[in-house]
C-alpha cells in the first residue's frame, strides 16, 4: 500500500509525519534530532542550500543570503528573492524546505517518499493553495491533497478522543499565521462549520514588538538614536534574541539580555508584564477574529461548542489561555501544539491510501473502472462487498479491521473565501459589482449556476472576470476583491439583443480548486476553465524551477 506522508509546511517551523503499522501517527525527527525544522533557507552557494537551524543561525552573519517567513509570500506574484543574479519564487524556496524534510525522513526510514498531503492555513485562497501545491511539485513530490491546518489538527484530535459527538473550536496561532475554526466531530465524520483568521498574524508579530522595545531601550541607554535595524546583522540578531526572550517568558517572569551595536552595549530585562503590555492588541485581534467566526457559525445554527483547542507553538505564550478563559468562560486544552497538524495530515494521507485499496477491490469485484467507483457514494456499494473489501485491506496492511473502518470517516470542509464575477448594475451600465456565486464558509465540494445577461446589443464576446474576496454578502464592490482569473466567451451568435442570457457555473472542489463554465444560452457557445492564477509559478518557469531544484544539494 502506498504510504502518504503528512507535512505541516509552517511559517516558522515545519514538521513531517506518517502512520505506523499500528495506525498511529508518528512525527519523524530531522537529521539534527528535532521533531520540527525551522522554515529558514540559506543560499550557501548556487548549488548548495542549507535548511533549518543552521540556516537560522547563519542569518546573523549572512542575512542577505537567508530567507525566512516565506509562507507569508505564497501566491504573491511580486515576491522574488535574488541570489547571484538568479531569481527565486516563494514556491521554489518552499520546495527546498520540503526537500529537507523529505531527505531527512528518507534517511531515517530507509524508504522513498513520493506521495504527500501538505497543510495550509484555512483562509488561504486559490493563489496560496495552488502555490503550496507547486512547492511540492518542485520538490519532486506527488501532492495528493492540500488540507487546512485546523482540519488536520481536528483529525488528530478526533483520532484520540473517545466522545462520539462534539463541536470544537481550533485556535491555531502559529509563527506567522492565525486560524480560528469551528469543527463538528462525529464518529463517522469531521465537518468544518466556519473558519476565519489572518495570514499576517502570528508569533513573528509578537517578536517584532519585542524587537522594537529592545531598539528603544538601546537608544535610551546609549543616546544613539540611529535606526539600528538598518544594519542587517543587528536586525537578524535582534529577531533571534526576541524569539528567545519570548520562549523564556513561557517559563519565567523575567528574561535578561544585552544588545551590542556600533561598539555600544545595553543591558535589557524584559518582564512578562511588559511583554503582555507590548503585545496586548495582537492577542485582542485573535479574540476579535474568534468572535467574527462565532457570529458566522451562529448564522448556520451553531450557538454552542464543547471544547476549545489551542494549536500552534505560539499558544504556549502565557497570556493566551487565561485570555481565552476570561472571554469565553471555558478552560482551553493545549493539544500537541507543534505536531498535531502534521499528525492530522498523515492520518488524512493514510485515509487516502486505505481508500485507494478499497476502491481497487470494489472495482475488481463489480467490473467497474476505478474512476467510476470513486464517483460512487458509499451507500451505493453493497454492504457485503464493502465489508469483504475492508477485511482484505486489513489482512493486506496488518491494520485492525476497526482501524480500516475508521479510515472511512468523512471529511467535510468549507471555503474560506467568496468567489464571484464582475457584472454591471441592472439599472446603471457604468457601475460594476462583484456578484458572489459561492459564499465564504460554504461546504465544499459545491456547484452554483447563475444567469447573467450581455451588457449591450450585438455583443460578439463576453469576458468573465473571476474574483475572490472575504465578503459574506451576495455582492460587493470590485475594490474589495482580487481578480484571480479571466475567461473569454467568443464568437457569439450575430445580432444578439442586450440582456441575452449567459449561464455561469462555479464548481469548487475539496481542495479549493475552482472550475468555471460559461454558456451562451441562445447559441450554445460554451467555455470551461480551471482557474490557475497568473500569480503562481507555471509553464516554462515551473519546469526550470523543478530542474534547478533537482540539481541543487539540500541539507
Amino acid at each position: 500500500m502506498n504510504k502518504v506522508f503528512g507535512i505541516d509546511l509552517g511559517t516558522t517551523y515545519s514538521c513531517i509525519a506518517y502512520v505506523d503499522e499500528h495506525g498511529k501517527p508518528v512525527v519523524v525527527k530531522n537529521a539534527e534530532g528535532e521533531t520540527t525544522t525551522p522554515s529558514v533557507v540559506f543560499f550557501e552557494s548556487a548549488d548548495n542550500i542549507i535548511v533549518g537551524q543552521s540556516a537560522k543561525e547563519t542569518a546573523k552573519v549572512n542575512p542577505n543570503e537567508v530567507v525566512a517567513f516565506i509562507k507569508r509570500s505564497m501566491g504573491d506574484a511580486n515576491f522574488l528573492f535574488t541570489y547571484q543574479d538568479k531569481s527565486y519564487r516563494p514556491e521554489e524556496i518552499s520546495g527546498y524546505i520540503l526537500r529537507k524534510l523529505v531527505n531527512d525522513t528518507q534517511q531515517q526510514l530507509g524508504e522513498p517518499i513520493i506521495e504527500v498531503v501538505i497543510t495550509c492555513p484555512a483562509y488561504f485562497g486559490i493563489n496560496e493553495r495552488e502555490a503550496t501545491k507547486r512547492a511540492g511539485e518542485i520538490a519532486g513530490l506527488q501532492v495528493r491533497q492540500i488540507i487546512n491546518e485546523p482540519t488536520a489538527a481536528a483529525i488528530a484530535y478526533g483520532s484520540t478522543e473517545t466522545k462520539n459527538h462534539q463541536v470544537v473550536l481550533v485556535y491555531d496561532l502559529g509563527g506567522g499565521t492565525f486560524d480560528i475554526t469551528m469543527i463538528e466531530i462525529k464518529s463517522d465524520a469531521i465537518e468544518v462549520i466556519c473558519t476565519g483568521g489572518d495570514h499576517n498574524l502570528g508569533g513573528k508579530d509578537w517578536d517584532d514588538r519585542v524587537v522594537q522595545y529592545l531598539v528603544q531601550q538601546f537608544q535610551e541607554q546609549t543616546g544613539i538614536y540611529d535606526d539600528i535595524l538598518e544594519d542587517p546583522e543587528t536586525c537578524q540578531e535582534l529577531q533571534l534574541t526576541a524569539e528567545k526572550l519570548k520562549k523564556t517568558l513561557t517559563q519565567r517572569d523575567r528574561a535578561p539580555t544585552s544588545i551590542t551595536h556600533g561598539g555600544e552595549r545595553a543591558k535589557v530585562e524584559l518582564t512578562l508584564e511588559k511583554f503582555n503590555e507590548l503585545t496586548q492588541d495582537l492577542l485582542e485581534k485573535t479574540i476579535s477574529l474568534t468572535h467574527d467566526m462565532l457570529n458566522e457559525a451562529n448564522k448556520k445554527g451553531y450557538q454552542h461548542f464543547d471544547e476549545f483547542l489551542l494549536v500552534g507553538g505560539s499558544t504556549r505564550m502565557r497570556q493566551v489561555a487565561p485570555r481565552v478563559t476570561q472571554e469565553f468562560s471555558i478552560q482551553p486544552k493545549m493539544f500537541d501544539p507543534d505536531e498535531a497538524v502534521a499528525k492530522g495530515a498523515a492520518l488524512y494521507g493514510w485515509k487516502l491510501s486505505i481508500g485507494d485499496e478499497l476502491v481497487k477491490r470494489i472495482a475488481a469485484a463489480t467490473g467497474r473502472t476505478i474512476p467510476e467507483v470513486q464517483r460512487m457514494a458509499v451507500e451505493e456499494v453493497p454492504q457485503a462487498l464493502l465489508q469483504k473489501a475492508e477485511k482484505e485491506v486489513a489482512n493486506l496492511t496488518g491494520f485492525t479491521l476497526g482501524a480500516v473502518k475508521k479510515s472511512r470517516v468523512k471529511i467535510k470542509n468549507v471555503t474560506s473565501k467568496s468567489f464571484g464575477v464582475v457584472a454591471f448594475e441592472d439599472y446603471d451600465q457604468t457601475r460594476e459589482w462583484v456578484v458572489n456565486l459561492v459564499l465564504k464558509n460554504t461546504t465544499v465540494p459545491t456547484e452554483v449556476t447563475r444567469r447573467f445577461g450581455t451588457s449591450e446589443a450585438h455583443q460578439e464576446t463576453v469576458q468573465v472576470r473571476i474574483m475572490e474576496n472575504e465578503v459574506t454578502e451576495d455582492k460587493t464592490v470590485p475594490e474589495n476583491s482580487v481578480e484571480i482569473g479571466t475567461a473569454l466567451l467568443e464568437n457569439l451568435p450575430p445580432n444578439l439583443p442586450a440582456g441575452s442570457p449567459i449561464d455561469i457555473t462555479f464548481q469548487l472542489n475539496e481542495e479549493g480548486r475552482l472550475e468555471v463554465t460559461a454558456i451562451e444560452v441562445t447559441g450554445g457557445r460554451t467555455i470551461s476553465v480551471t482557474i490557475q492564477t497568473a500569480s503562481v509559478i507555471q509553464g516554462e518557469e515551473l519546469e526550470e524551477a523543478k530542474a534547478r531544484s533537482q540539481a541543487i544539494v539540500v541539507s
